[in-house]
């Protein structure tokens, strides 16, 4: 059964690639026969982190420069998930250990989200991490300015809600956390 809603891809060609995206081009067809182009940003899928330490009273956070809103942006370890990872865990533990230097106890699936499906086919795999203790030195790719910090988690959680963390990623991550 075809879905009456469906667009039909008649073309498609990347026009713009940099680390880290892509900008695909899509000839398209809608639903009524009118030929169009469509633009979307393809990216790898990413796994986002909210790791409570011991006790499960405080988080790890990070601090990070975004040069798309031209400020420091605190939010939760996350990043891409490398080729060659098929272990959507693994991929998360090494974010946390690359962007933060702490290891986890556990790493439990939170949920599975489409952020901004509107323009981009990013695909967000969020975890929540317990037990996590420093263990190592970040390990920061060449463009990232990262800091991390604990806080406690009923602190992070009013941040959210009074809008004071904007990072989307991690207000996302409280909320379902907050639901479940």
């Amino acid at each position: 059964m075809t879905d009456e809603l469906a667009w039909e891809t008649l073309d498609s060609e990347i026009e713009y690639r940099c680390p880290g995206f892509a900008v695909r081009r899509d000839d398209v067809a809608l639903p009524d026969g009118t030929e169009t182009e469509y633009h979307h940003v393809e990216e790898v899928e990413t796994v986002v982190v909210l790791p409570f330490l011991p006790g499960g009273d405080e988080v790890v956070l990070i601090e990070e420069w975004r040069q798309a809103v031209g400020r420091v942006n605190r939010g939760l370890p996350a990043g891409g998930v490398e080729p060659a990872e098929d272990d959507l865990e693994a991929a998360a533990r090494r974010e946390l250990r690359e962007e933060t230097g702490y290891v986890a106890d556990s790493m439990t699936h939170l949920c599975t989200t489409e952020p901004v499906n509107g323009i981009a086919n990013s695909t967000h795999h969020t975890f929540v991490a317990r037990g996590c203790a420093p263990a190592a030195e970040q390990e920061l790719d060449h463009d990232e300015s990262i800091r991390s910090l604990t806080v406690d988690y009923d602190e992070l959680v009013a941040a959210v809600r009074d809008g004071e963390i904007r990072d989307g990623r991690a207000a996302l991550a409280v909320s379902r956390y907050e639901l479940d």
